[in-house]
């Protein structure tokens, strides 16, 4: 399924699918060509009605060391207009992730430096080993987490985000679990087992019923109540109703029997 040069796309025989940063000689650190084929490969997963959700993950020893020394190189050398060009396609790439359609679930091992904090905060979970390194590192070479700082933010909070921003402090796994950057974390040793247990859980839920319920978590935003947001919430629990996936869990929960999107019976 992949014909990327820096990336892996493997759809599970299960339906989902997996997306690999797969520069592990370079510890899957991001250039430009990585970042372009991240935003074709998001696109490409959300065209796809079929996919039930996406699992992130980085082959080799890190999840991500941030940022290419090559690439950086290239960077310093550019103007101005050629620099918005290129956040521009990293913002693109950051908002494409957190707007797709199907859950998103970030795995997280080794370090994830810099940029790689922007895609596990655009990510909608994330899991990770204990002994992870993080780091929102740019200050420590003169620049700052720009395009990143909104899904940082929303993933860790508004005071921890500005703390680890300002100190480029490393934090582990646990401390990262601590903030709610990951919902869990597990031994080194156990998080493979740990990855499947997540991935039989989401198995086990409508795939429609799952993008509408993102959809109308990221509508819902921090809950302010609102008139406009009482009837969006009315209108998706009608609508999912009257759906063949939301009338067919009905009939199954009735019936005592699996819907027809498990692969096998709940436990």
């Amino acid at each position: 399924m992949s014909d990327f040069d820096t990336l892996e796309l493997v759809k599970d025989p299960r339906g989902f699918i997996t997306l690999w940063l797969n520069r592990p000689d370079k510890n899957n650190a991001f250039n430009a060509q990585m970042i372009r084929e991240l935003v074709h490969a998001i696109d490409r997963i959300g065209a796809d009605a079929s996919v039930p959700f996406v699992v992130l993950r980085g082959r080799g020893r890190h999840f991500s060391a941030g940022a290419d020394l090559a690439w950086m190189q290239q960077s310093a050398a550019l103007d101005y207009d050629s620099n918005l060009d290129d956040a521009r396609e990293l913002a693109d790439l950051m908002y494409n992730l957190a707007r797709l359609q199907p859950p998103t679930l970030a795995v997280v091992h080794g370090a994830a430096f810099g940029g790689a904090l922007g895609l596990i905060s655009a990510c909608d979970m994330a899991i990770g080993s204990e002994d992870a390194q993080l780091c929102l590192s740019e200050v420590r070479i003169g620049l700052a987490p720009a395009v990143i700082s909104p899904f940082v933010v929303q993933a860790m909070g508004e005071r921890a985000a500005r703390r680890y921003a300002l100190t480029a402090e490393r934090f582990s796994g646990l401390r990262a679990r601590e903030l709610g950057l990951l919902a869990e974390v597990y031994p080194a040793t156990a998080l493979e087992q740990q990855v499947e247990a997540w991935v039989a859980n989401l198995l086990q839920n409508s795939p429609q019923a799952m993008r509408v319920s993102k959809a109308l978590l990221r509508e819902v935003g921090p809950g302010e109540l609102s008139p406009a947001l009482r009837r969006s919430c009315e209108n998706a629990i009608a609508g999912i109703r009257v759906s063949a996936e939301g009338q067919e869990g009905l009939r199954a929960f009735l019936e005592k029997r699996p819907p027809t999107w498990q692969k096998e019976p709940r436990p």
